[in-house]
């Protein structure tokens, strides 16, 4: 039993990824790259959170029946309702859906606030985001949003961790780079492909030794 990997990017990043024992990922406001995979029960279903449509979101998780789905990220506290009221008809077409709590009036409540039929996502410190919520408040099964690979794996030691998603290294590969297990630095042989494969691989063996928290496995 696995840790859940998923890539949300182009053809031929999810073809590869999928061949190293990934699954698919997409934003609802983007389809397009994964109609040629098999999606339904498999797939990850991500969310365009800057500019947020339930009614998108919902059409998109009722036609590819996702594994797992972002709610709308919970910025303010007085949102949390309407966004649970969102989440339990999401979870009729999802497997799980994930609560992904911001705000920090959410410290140390999210057992009493958000029911334990949703899981919850950690978003991982980017420039591009992050939560302000500890890390201590996250009390069940999480899905572990974007970010870099090596800081995935250092917050595994301190989350239940069910899934994560990561598309940090086919930007990098762009470039040239690949993730070596620690850091990214330029792949030897060169070529888009060989970052990606390389990078795949690394992230894999990351996570080979990591255990899975018995409450975690119940989602299986």
């Amino acid at each position: 039993m696995a840790v859940l990997k998923f890539v949300a990017h182009s053809k031929k990043a999810i073809s590869i990824a999928l061949s190293h024992g990934w699954s698919p990922g997409a934003r609802y406001t983007n389809m397009r790259d994964v109609k040629t995979f098999r999606f339904e029960g498999v797939g990850f279903l991500d969310i365009d959170w800057k500019h947020y449509c339930f009614g998108r979101h919902l059409d998109a998780a009722q036609k590819y029946k996702p594994k797992i789905t972002m709610a709308r990220d919970v910025e303010c506290i007085f949102q949390l309702d309407k966004i649970l009221r969102e989440a339990e008809i999401l979870l009729k077409h999802s497997d799980q859906v994930a609560i992904v709590p911001k705000d920090t009036q959410l410290n140390g409540r999210l057992s009493e606030l958000i029911p334990r039929e949703f899981i919850l996502a950690y978003s991982v410190p980017t420039k591009y985001g992050g939560t302000s919520v500890s890390i201590e408040s996250f009390d069940r099964p999480v899905h572990l949003l974007g970010g870099r690979p090596d800081v995935q794996r250092a917050l595994a030691g301190k989350l239940k961790v069910y899934s994560m998603d990561c598309n940090r290294f086919t930007l990098d590969a762009r470039f040239g780079d690949y993730f070596d297990g620690k850091k990214f630095r330029p792949h030897s042989a060169g070529g888009y492909e060989n970052c990606l494969i390389d990078s795949i691989k690394n992230i894999n063996s990351l996570w080979h030794d990591y255990i899975v928290h018995e409450d975690v496995k119940n989602l299986y």
